[in-house]
C-alpha cells in the first residue's frame, strides 16, 4: 500500500466517523484556517518570495486578502448554505415536505496550482470544510517552498486525518490520481486537465477543472485609452503575467495600435520603474522551463515594448508585440507570462467572429464607453466570465461563480458556488400515510377521467411564496380598509358631535 492510499483511506474512515458533518465543526475548522492566515502571514510572504520574487504587498493583496475574504462570507453564511432549502410543490405533493437537503460528498482531492499558491489551493479547501467533506491537499511542487510550508503548518491547525497534505511531483500526483474520491478539484493546464479528468471517470467522479486559456481583450477605438491602458497593463503584468485570467492578447482597430503602445509604456514606466528588473514588485517566471518557452513564443513577431530577459534570474521584461496575427506562433497557445501581443481588426464584428472562432476563454475583455456596443458582445460571445472595463477584479467578487466553459475549465467555485459544487444537493419528499384518497389518480385502471385529473394535479406547480405573500396581500389590504371605514366613522361621529354641541349652544 502507497504513502498516498494510506493518506486517502485514512481520509475516508475520518469522514465515516461524520466528524466533518456537525455544522459546529466546519465553522470551528474554517476559523483555525483563518488563524492560520494571520498568524503565518510572514511565513506565507517569504515562501512566495522565494517561489516566484513577489513581494509582501503583492502577495497580502493577491493571496492571504483573498483567502480570508472566502473564509469569512464562509463562517457568516454556512448556516444558511447548509439549511434545507424548499422548492415549489405540485396539488398532489402539496401537504408534503418536499426541500434540497445539502449534504457532503465524501472525501475530496484537491490539485492545487503554482502561480498562486496559496489562494487557488485553499479557496477550494473553504468550500470542502464548509460542505461537510474531507480533503486530501496536494500544493503544486513547482512553487516548492509554498508546497513545503504548506505541509509543515497546515496539520497544526487542521484535523490531520480529515484535511491533509501530500507533497511530491509527477508520480504521487499520479498515484493519488489512482485512488477513489468523491470528487476531483483540479487548477491549472489544459493537458493536465485531461489526464485528470481520464483518471476520475475510472471511478465514475465527478471533477471540477479550472484551467484558463487565451482570453481575449477587445478595446473600442472611441474609449479613453488612458485609463484603459492602466488597467490592462495592470491587469497583464501583476504576478509577471503568470495569471490565468490575465488579458492574453488585445484587439484592436489599426488607428490606435500606436497610441496604445505608448500609453502602455508610460503605465509600464509608472508601475515598475525603467528599470522593472531591479523593482521589488515585479515578479520572476517560475523556471527556467516556463521562461525558455515563453522566450520562443517572440519568434517571429515585432517587439513594441520591452523583449529584455536574463535568463539566470528567470526575468523577462514587460513586453508588447504589436503586428501580431492569428497565425503567429504566440497566438498558438496561452501566453502565462509578460508578453501581450496587439493585433488589429476592423472593429467590432470581427473581434466577435475572431474571438467565436477560437476556443471559449475563462475571462473576456472589452473596453468601451458604449454600452450597446458591450451588451453586443456579451450577447454574442461565449467565456467563463466577461468584464468591461477592467481586469481581473470579478476574482475578488465571491457572489459570482468563478469557472470556464468548454476548454477553459468545467464547475465553478467561489462563496456558496463552492458550497454547492462540493455538495450533494440531495431531493427529499416526505409524505404522511393518510389522504390515501388524492393519491388514488396516479394508480391504476388509468381511465381518461382520471387521467384528466392526474393532468392538472401533477403538471401544476404550486407556489407557496407566491400563495404566501398573495394571504398577506389580502390580509393588509382587508386591515387597511378596516382602517379606513373605522377612520370615516370616527370622522362622522366627530362631526355629528360638533353640529350637537353648535346647536345646543346656538338654542
Amino acid at each position: 500500500m502507497s504513502k498516498e492510499h494510506q493518506v486517502v483511506e485514512r481520509a475516508r474512515r475520518a469522514f465515516q466517523t461524520g466528524k466533518s458533518k456537525p455544522l459546529e465543526f466546519r465553522l470551528n475548522q474554517l476559523k483555525s484556517l483563518h488563524r492560520f492566515i494571520n498568524e503565518r502571514r510572514k511565513d506565507i510572504a517569504d515562501a512566495v518570495k522565494k517561489d516566484l520574487n513577489k513581494s509582501g504587498n503583492s502577495t497580502e493583496l493577491f493571496e492571504t486578502l483573498s483567502l480570508e475574504g472566502e473564509i469569512n462570507v464562509a463562517v457568516e453564511r454556512l448556516t444558511e448554505w447548509a439549511a434545507p432549502r424548499p422548492v415549489e410543490k405540485s396539488l398532489v405533493t402539496i401537504a408534503d415536505e418536499v426541500y434540497i437537503r445539502p449534504e457532503p460528498l465524501g472525501v475530496v482531492l484537491i490539485i492545487g496550482a503554482w502561480n498562486y499558491p496559496w489562494v487557488v489551493t485553499l479557496q477550494p479547501l473553504v468550500g470542502a470544510i464548509a460542505a461537510g467533506n474531507a480533503a486530501v491537499v496536494k500544493p503544486s511542487e513547482v512553487s516548492s517552498h509554498s508546497a513545503k510550508l504548506m505541509e509543515e503548518l497546515l496539520p497544526l491547525y487542521l484535523h490531520e486525518e480529515l484535511y491533509p497534505v501530500v507533497c511530491g511531483g509527477v508520480s504521487e500526483t499520479q498515484e493519488l490520481l489512482r485512488q477513489r474520491f468523491d470528487h476531483v478539484f483540479y487548477t491549472g493546464n489544459s493537458t493536465v486537465g485531461r489526464l485528470v479528468m481520464e483518471a476520475a471517470a475510472r471511478h465514475l467522479t465527478p471533477v471540477t477543472l479550472e484551467l484558463g486559456g487565451k482570453s481575449p481583450c477587445y478595446i473600442d477605438k472611441n474609449v479613453d485609452l488612458t485609463v484603459a491602458c492602466r488597467r490592462i497593463t495592470w491587469g497583464k503584468f501583476v504576478n509577471c503575467g503568470q495569471t490565468c485570467i490575465a488579458p492574453d492578447y488585445i484587439l484592436c482597430e489599426p488607428s490606435i495600435q500606436n497610441r496604445l503602445v505608448e500609453e502602455i509604456r508610460k503605465c509600464i514606466t509608472e508601475f515598475y520603474t525603467d528599470d522593472p528588473k531591479n523593482f521589488e514588485d515585479y515578479g520572476r517566471i517560475i523556471n527556467q522551463r516556463h521562461f525558455q518557452r515563453l522566450m520562443s513564443l517572440l519568434e517571429g513577431s515585432t517587439v513594441a515594448i520591452g523583449g529584455d530577459s536574463d535568463e539566470s534570474q528567470c526575468y523577462i521584461a514587460p513586453t508588447v508585440l504589436k503586428d501580431v496575427t492569428g497565425d503567429s506562433k504566440v497566438m498558438q497557445e496561452e501566453i502565462f507570462g509578460p508578453i501581450l501581443p496587439i493585433i488589429t481588426i476592423s472593429g467590432v464584428d470581427e473581434a466577435i467572429q475572431f474571438i467565436n472562432d477560437r476556443e471559449k476563454p475563462l475571462a473576456l475583455y472589452v473596453f468601451s464607453q458604449d454600452n450597446k456596443l458591450i451588451r453586443r458582445v456579451v450577447a454574442e460571445t461565449s467565456s467563463g466570465a466577461l468584464v468591461a472595463n477592467d481586469c481581473l477584479v470579478h476574482f475578488t467578487i465571491n457572489a459570482l461563480p468563478f469557472g470556464g466553459v468548454g476548454k477553459s475549465g468545467m464547475g465553478q467555485y467561489h462563496g456558496q458556488h463552492s458550497f454547492d459544487q462540493l455538495s450533494h444537493l440531495r431531493a427529499c419528499l416526505i409524505k404522511k400515510l393518510n389522504m390515501e384518497a388524492a393519491n388514488a389518480m396516479r394508480y391504476p385502471p388509468h381511465t381518461d377521467k382520471k387521467l384528466g385529473w392526474a393532468r392538472i394535479f401533477l403538471l401544476k406547480q404550486v407556489n407557496l411564496g407566491r400563495l404566501r405573500r398573495m394571504a398577506m396581500l389580502a390580509m393588509f389590504t382587508a386591515l387597511g380598509a378596516f382602517i379606513v371605514q373605522v377612520r370615516c366613522f370616527t370622522v362622522v361621529y366627530v362631526l355629528t358631535m360638533t353640529a350637537n354641541i353648535f346647536c345646543v349652544n346656538i338654542l
